[in-house]
């Protein structure tokens, strides 16, 4: 997998990805940026988020549950100093659909967590406590 990152001017960044895609990250003012896209840290935390619910997606789905919605919610506190790595994150999982079984939901999240997000996974071992919820609607 490879990614390169153009500089933009001031504190602005492109993304470009091998898959032929590109975002745009930028500083807010009082760091030289124009508030023009997401910052690098949050950027993690979408990657984060898309990899844990694609994984419970793919399970759910799997196992035959009727999802009509799926929502990750997720908190991260960063540390005082620097580096100001991310030293808690909890994700919070609304799913919503028919007839959803509870079992198989906790299962969906916790097999993401423990054995196929690889960012959390990731995440977890270089020392970031990941807190894993969710709730059915």
């Amino acid at each position: 997998m490879k990614v390169t990152i153009d500089w933009g001017g001031e504190a602005k960044f492109v993304g470009n990805t091998e898959s032929n895609h590109s975002i745009t990250m930028d500083g807010p003012p009082d760091h030289g940026g124009k508030n023009q896209g997401p910052r690098p840290m949050e950027m993690l935390l979408l990657g984060l988020g898309g990899c844990t619910s694609f994984d419970v997606m793919s399970i759910l789905q799997k196992s035959r549950q009727d999802v009509t919605d799926c929502r990750a919610e997720i908190q991260a506190e960063r540390a005082d100093e620097v580096p100001s790595v991310f030293t808690t994150i909890t994700i919070h999982f609304v799913v919503t659909g028919n007839k959803l079984k509870d079992n198989l939901v906790k299962r969906a999240v916790s097999l993401s967590a423990e054995k196929y997000c690889s960012a959390s996974i990731m995440l977890e071992k270089g020392g970031v406590q990941i807190n894993h919820s969710y709730e059915i609607r």
